[in-house]
């Protein structure tokens, strides 16, 4: 039967390699339209939890999820050998970097390692994880044909980078529009095909570089931005001008501004990393970007800054950092998801520690938290008697369900790293603002 045709019975049959924020919520889709999906994972425990048809995405909507399990459109093994019965592969699987900031292709090379055991012809696979320009080509095509297959002819690859924004109430996996690559043409019609049942728009590039790029400058962008704003809270700060009242000026012009604000530093899976593969593959070429290690020294420069906050209005009330009671609110990289990849939190929570702080955190989204010397601390219930004896409490993440007038009145004092504080009623000496502590150092 063609293709075409097969798409339409709904008799293709998907594979989605990585369970996580990527892939369980693609995974979901398909099953919504009527396609039985395969989930393929090494972790045992999500395999155990996904049989049950327990959810442990935030943005995966529980109903929908056990309703498909339910029903058998979606099945989860650890177990590679499903491929040679699929037609369609999505890999989703992480893209870290090691410690020299290079980037981790282990989990990529582990997976394409399984599939290439049991490629066959015909079968589409997309790569979604994010990776430096080049990566599908000079990575995944080779090993794609070692088996005597010809990529283009009689089997496809493609790069779709994903575009997942944890806790979005708006844009979810499906009406995000899908940027699409193929080596070949036919690479990118047949990928099309499969990603036209699922998402609202596709966006068809020319090549799987020009999909690699778009991903990397969408958060390089960001990341440059943010490190933009972040500086400007330096400067406003020692200039004493309101620096969150500057952004907000500045936005009401209609055209040629964007506006980001600042914070304690990058968070999540995407920004904090995605611009370091760019950074990384031009070093081959001997070309330095100035404006990603820039950016990026001065975001990851903000935990040191925000401690730096917390020692001046502890001096300011006549205390040491050393011995002082921190109170953290928030240990999430960002409001109202349980998200903790790259959070700044936890970076602030350890230098805390390690300049002798004694420091505990509430974070209902993050009830444990692995943290300096592998601690798991747990999270404080936000009591009048905890935020009484805290020297200072420091708010690193703006969920919206915190009472924040509850933490005023009660804490000793406040440093706010979120501007959540900026109308509440507030005594001036008493709360330290990033970007503006005019008043109380």
């Amino acid at each position: 039967m063609e293709f075409s045709k097969r798409l339409e019975t709904k008799d293709v049959k998907i594979g989605v390699v990585g369970l996580g924020y990527v892939g369980l919520p693609l995974a979901v889709e398909f099953a919504n339209e009527g396609f039985k999906v395969v989930g393929i994972d090494i972790d045992e425990t999500k395999i155990e939890k996904l049989g049950r048809g327990e959810n442990y995405i935030g943005d995966v909507n529980d109903k929908e999820l056990k309703k498909a399990v339910d029903n058998g459109f979606i099945k989860a093994t650890t177990d590679f050998s499903v491929i040679k019965d699929l037609d369609f592969v999505s890999l989703c699987v992480p893209t870290p970097l090691n410690k020299l900031k290079d980037p981790d292709m282990s989990f990529i090379q582990k997976s394409m390692d399984e599939v290439q055991k049991y490629i066959h012809k015909d079968l589409i696979v997309v790569l979604e994880s994010t990776t430096y320009p080049g990566t599908t080509k000079e990575f995944l095509l080779p090993m794609l044909e070692k088996n005597g297959l010809k990529v283009g002819e009689n089997v496809f690859l493609a790069f779709s980078p994903e575009r997942v924004d944890p806790g979005n109430k708006i844009y979810k996996t499906k009406n995000t529009p899908k940027v699409l690559g193929g080596v070949t043409k036919k690479c990118t019609e047949y990928s099309k095909k499969v990603y036209d049942q699922v998402f609202d728009e596709i966006v068809s590039v020319s090549s799987t570089e020009a999909a690699e790029m778009a991903k990397l400058l969408e958060n390089t962008f960001r990341m440059i931005n943010i490190g933009l704003v972040n500086e400007m809270a330096m400067v406003c700060d020692k200039l004493g001008v309101d620096v969150w009242e500057v952004i907000d000026a500045a936005a009401t012009k209609p055209f040629g501004f964007m506006k980001f604000y600042p914070g304690p530093g990058l968070g999540g899976h995407c920004i904090p990393i995605d611009p370091h593969y760019l950074s990384w593959k031009m070093k081959s070429y001997n070309y330095k970007t100035r404006f990603i290690d820039l950016a990026s020294e001065i975001n990851t420069s903000m935990p040191e800054y925000v401690i730096q906050d917390v020692a001046n209005a502890l001096n300011h009330h006549k205390k040491a950092l050393n011995g002082s009671s921190v109170l953290i609110i928030g240990m999430a990289y960002k409001k109202n998801i349980e998200d903790l990849r790259e959070s700044p939190a936890i970076d602030i929570y350890n230098l805390l520690v390690e300049k002798g702080a004694n420091v505990q955190y509430h974070d209902t989204y993050c009830p444990i938290v692995k943290v300096i010397g592998n601690v798991m601390a747990e999270t404080k219930e936000l009591t009048k008697e905890v935020l009484e004896n805290s020297d200072v409490v420091v708010i690193t993440t703006d969920h919206s369900h915190i009472d924040y007038q509850f933490i005023v009145d009660n804490a000793k004092l406040v440093v706010d790293t979120r501007n959540v504080t900026k109308n509440l009623k507030r005594t001036e000496n008493k709360v330290l603002r990033l970007g503006y502590s005019k008043g109380i150092k």
